[in-house]
């Protein structure tokens, strides 16, 4: 069952397509990964950070992110926080 609930927060994190969707998946990711490695709540919260941040740094690394906007259509251009 484990293996299962990795392989679909996997799959999710390929499907996802704005910046913010992929490090939110990455979070779910490490949070479900963490608390399997761990078997605690805290093993889940470190693994969520952990997940959440890395991916969103390997997204950003190049300055651009992806957004979406109103009618759904996403666009690459300059991260926000710079």
């Amino acid at each position: 069952m484990r293996a299962l609930v990795i392989a679909v927060l996997a799959a999710a994190t390929l499907t996802a397509c704005t910046t913010t969707e992929k490090t939110a998946t990455g979070a779910g990711v490490g949070a479900v990964v963490g608390g399997a490695v761990t078997r605690s709540a805290g093993g889940a919260v470190v693994g969520a950070l952990i997940g959440g941040f890395g991916t969103y740094l390997a997204e950003t690394a190049d300055g651009r992110c992806q957004y979406r906007n109103s009618r759904g259509q996403v666009y690459t251009t300059r991260c926000h926080y710079r």
